[in-house]
């Protein structure tokens, strides 16, 4: 099999870093290695690990369907005392129990996506049906794509459980299996699926490319806005179930501390958030002040003794007293708090304009929103217009002053969605505004020359030789020149190596860049 192949391939590279000898600890033994061969030793146990989850995540699968509820007291789990799969799956693991959950939901879907059905145990396997003679093979099922990354060792666990629950399932449209439609309309809503099922099938592809290029956590936050742009009926759906679900309640434990529990709204914890991170930003990593002023505030909250927990605490605390009345400057810092959101709007009644409809998305997070929430922010803070051509990028501004300005900041945080170096998820609010080309070099402060980097990675590339140079430069090869697809930024090392920076996935979709499916959807809760 092709699965001991890689076993044996990597087995072979860690005997070849390691040696053979048993007298030294093995940890002592790596502490001696130099960096290549520690990394080459890291790389190559990790392939095992990948290699080893695929097997395990298939017999999870396996054991979940043969513990299925139906199958009551003779299942595989129920037979050795477990209620489920999950506990079964935890005991002989040793993880926890999300850990297990988790397996056991990627091993069903690895089920759900197989050709063919195994038989259910050794023992029935006379009871399991025949294939037919001359019968077509079952269709795919829209997420076999990562199934077979997960399974291939492309995806980790983590990473395709974001996916496939950020993406859900796609929205039936009404008449699919009614028998009380006729054959016209049962026809054209079979044809409405299969094309739902495309979309979230390219989807699915795309965020398997994606996961290289970000963390667990963002690629899940992209599948589910992605799963909002492909569903916006289906999204204003559950973005008022969420509404509707928001609380706020406190208590007093038996040690007398009062403790509260707070569910938000999506546009409520976006605000709340903002609030945070706007006066907490410096102690996270947030950009630099040129300002003497701005800096020596970020430098008071770098040395406070608070937690950040505590600082937090207060924070909201000061918000609630102050209400209405509060001192931006003195309660927030530098910027005050708010919800920037985005809404692309077609300059004619092209078909980007009916494609994109009248939703948008939060700068930070990228959190999908409803048109109507949108229309109320509008009324409530007024709106920056922007121009920017079909994959987002604005126009420039020339090379007037070396800082960019703050509506320049606008535009590179609705183009870049956040810091752009690979695998980092920090928003735009937490970024500083990088010349491609250095302003000593002639470099204009341009958006076309600039590009989004958190404090961390800007002081990483400055500091270590790093450099980003632009593949498509408009005000150089021309207006009318499209810009190519794929990477529009690349990342070079001095040693020669250099990674692509691509857009974020979920910016693709509200630009336009990728069609969905036709909009007449029954909306998915």
């Amino acid at each position: 099999m092709e699965l001991f192949t890689e076993v044996e391939a990597q087995l072979e590279v860690l005997r070849s870093v390691l040696g053979d000898d048993d007298a030294t600890p093995l940890s002592a033994h790596l502490a001696a290695l130099d960096d290549a061969a520690v990394l080459r030793a890291l790389e190559a146990s990790s392939s095992l690990i990948r290699v080893a989850q695929g097997v395990q995540l298939v017999a999870s699968g396996v054991v979940a369907r043969r513990s299925e509820r139906a199958s009551g007291h003779g299942g595989l789990a129920q037979a050795r005392g477990h209620r489920g799969a999950v506990t079964l799956v935890q005991a002989i693991t040793g993880g926890s129990r999300a850990e297990a959950a988790r397996t056991v939901r990627v091993g069903e879907s690895l089920m759900l996506g197989s050709a063919t059905d195994a038989p259910v145990s050794a023992s029935n396997q006379s009871d399991a049906p025949a294939a037919q003679p001359g019968a077509a093979p079952a269709a795919r099922v829209w997420h076999a794509v990562i199934d077979d990354a997960v399974v291939c060792s492309v995806l980790t666990p983590a990473q395709h459980d974001a996916i496939r629950r950020g993406l859900g399932e796609p929205p039936e449209p009404t008449g699919v299996g009614d028998s009380r439609a006729g054959s016209a309309q049962c026809t054209e809503a079979e044809a409405l699926a299969a094309a739902a099922r495309e979309a979230w099938a390219v989807a699915a592809a795309e965020l398997v490319t994606e996961a290289g290029r970000c963390t667990v956590e963002e690629l899940a936050r992209t599948a589910r806005t992605i799963r909002d742009r492909l569903d916006p009926e289906g999204a204003e759906a559950r973005f008022l179930a969420r509404y509707e679900a928001r609380s706020f309640r406190m208590w007093t434990d038996a040690d007398g501390i009062h403790r509260g529990s707070l569910v938000f709204d999506d546009e409520a914890a976006l605000w709340v958030r903002t609030i945070v991170d706007s006066a907490l930003r410096p102690r996270r990593g947030g950009p630099r002040f040129v300002d003497p002023d701005e800096s020596a505030q970020a430098t008071d909250l770098a040395d406070e003794p608070r937690s950040n927990d505590q600082l937090a605490y207060d924070l909201m605390l000061d918000v609630l007293r102050a209400g209405a009345l509060a001192d931006a400057e003195t309660v927030f810092g530098t910027r005050q708090a708010g919800v920037r959101v985005v809404r692309v709007v077609a300059s004619d009644n092209s078909e980007t304009s009916d494609r994109a409809g009248t939703h948008g998305h939060a700068e930070d997070g990228l959190t999908f929103l409803p048109g109507a929430t949108v229309d109320q922010r509008v009324c409530e803070t007024g709106v920056v217009s922007l121009t920017v051509n079909g994959r987002g990028n604005p126009l420039d501004v020339g090379r007037e002053q070396r800082l960019f300005t703050p509506r320049q900041r606008v535009a590179l945080a609705a183009r870049d969605g956040g810091c752009r170096w690979p695998q980092c998820d920090r928003p735009a609010s937490y970024c500083e505004a990088h010349h491609t080309v250095a302003w000593s070099d002639g470099g204009r402060t341009d958006v076309d020359d600039g590009i989004l980097l958190c404090r961390h990675h800007h002081m990483n590339l400055h500091h270590h030789g790093w450099w980003i140079t632009r593949l498509a430069h408009p005000h150089r090869q021309g207006r009318d020149r499209e810009e190519p697809a794929g990477a529009d930024y690349r990342l070079h090392h001095p040693s020669g190596t250099t990674i692509d920076l691509h857009p974020r996935l979920a910016l693709r979709y509200a630009w336009g860049d990728i069609d969905p499916p036709p909009p007449r959807f029954r909306p998915a809760a």
